[in-house]
């Protein structure tokens, strides 16, 4: 009796995460309906499943339900893009601050090891590979905060993000400018200067955010 009501919980986890990766990759793109009868058919499920995979998406805002009107793919605005990064740079700056005061030596050799990964991969114009080890910073940071409510609200917010079309990294200088911050930040941490860290952590996010809107200002450019 437990396996039959243990199932159809993992199978509506395991169809939100499929669906999820579809969306970061833009499979299923912003402002796309979602087909609910052929995404059922697609996996050989039906749709009660598939539907309780879409509210767990609906809750962390990457689709969004209109009634009589079905499912979309959530469309995330620039207004939308300001106001996550604004909160973003003041929950990225906390996790700076607070891992400066309980960073041991263990966890300041782990942050100059990623941080040799993303020299690396900028010296290579690596963006793939800069973007993975700079995620892996910014974890290594939420992980030496050690507080998970901080750490939940950020995953739930780096998922919005996700749903913009385009790539801080991809803007002109961007990269560089990122290595350099990157730089001044693992300086404060391991100088154990928690106030400075969370200066140049909400200023690093922030330049994020105008990188994204200077592409969006050139496609928009381009379009015109």
């Amino acid at each position: 009796m437990n396996a039959t009501r243990i199932a159809p919980i993992a199978l509506y986890q395991e169809v939100a995460e499929r669906l999820r990766q579809r969306i970061f990759s833009h499979e299923l793109p912003p402002g796309t309906w979602v087909d609910e009868q052929a995404l059922a058919e697609h996996y050989g499920i039906s749709r009660t499943p598939l539907r309780e995979a879409l509210k767990v998406l609906a809750s962390e805002g990457l689709v969004t339900l209109k009634p009589r009107r079905g499912c979309y793919v959530t469309e995330i605005s620039e207004r939308d893009l300001d106001e996550v990064f604004s909160v973003m740079s003041m929950l990225e700056g906390e996790c700076a601050r607070s891992s400066a005061a309980k960073a041991n030596t263990a966890d300041l050799e782990r942050l100059r090891a990623i941080h040799a990964d993303l020299e690396n991969a900028a010296a290579a114009a690596d963006i793939d590979g800069f973007f993975e080890a700079n995620q892996a910073f910014h974890l290594a940071l939420q992980e030496i905060a050690d507080n998970r409510w901080l750490l939940h609200v950020i995953e739930d917010l780096r998922k919005v993000i996700k749903l913009s079309r385009h790539h801080s990294l991809f803007s002109e200088g961007r990269l560089e400018q990122s290595l350099s911050e990157h730089r001044e930040i693992l300086q404060a941490l391991l100088a154990g200067d928690g106030q400075r860290a969370e200066e140049l952590m909400r200023a690093h996010i922030l330049s994020g955010r105008a990188a994204l809107a200077r592409i969006a200002a050139t496609k928009s450019g381009t379009a015109a």
